[in-house]
């Protein structure tokens, strides 16, 4: 498993967004991301994270931010998540795990006792250099938009 840290230079990724378009790392060059890992959309706790950075967008962008979700789900049910809940940012689809795997947040995870494959909710903020400033291993989502610009101040 791949791990990476504050510093290192954040892995090239290309994918698809929530209306089937081509997202690639390498095209926001230049820019300050918030990269964020979350298992699925429209769950409890997905959804919670989602609408905490929807409803604090206009401050990220204000403060430079762009957002990018990404999760295993399919473009079609990306779509239906940025819809339900007005989601301002793009939601990229990785179903083949290949982006969650080049950021390490594709491993074993438990619940009820059970081991299984699954996305460790991870939130990585990436400079206009392409460098992984700061890592959020287990993101506040309910307050995660807080969370981010205040560790960046």
């Amino acid at each position: 498993m791949v791990t990476l840290k504050e510093g290192d230079k954040a892995p090239a990724f290309t994918g698809k967004d929530q209306n089937d378009k081509k997202v690639s790392l390498t095209a926001l060059k230049g820019k300050k991301i918030i990269l964020y890992f979350y298992p699925a959309d429209d769950t409890p706790t997905c959804t919670v994270q989602a609408c905490n950075l929807r409803d604090n967008f206009s401050l990220l962008k204000k403060k430079g931010f762009t957002v990018i979700g990404i999760s295993p789900d399919e473009v079609n049910k990306h779509k239906k998540f940025e819809t339900k809940y007005d989601l301002p940012f793009t939601l990229n689809a990785d179903p083949s795990h290949t982006i969650l795997k080049k950021y390490g947040v594709w491993g074993q995870k438990q619940m009820f006792g059970n081991k299984y494959m699954g996305v460790l909710r991870t939130t990585f903020v990436i400079d206009e250099k392409g460098i992984i400033c700061k890592i959020f291993l287990r993101p506040k989502t309910k307050i995660h938009a807080e969370e981010i610009l205040e560790s960046m101040s």
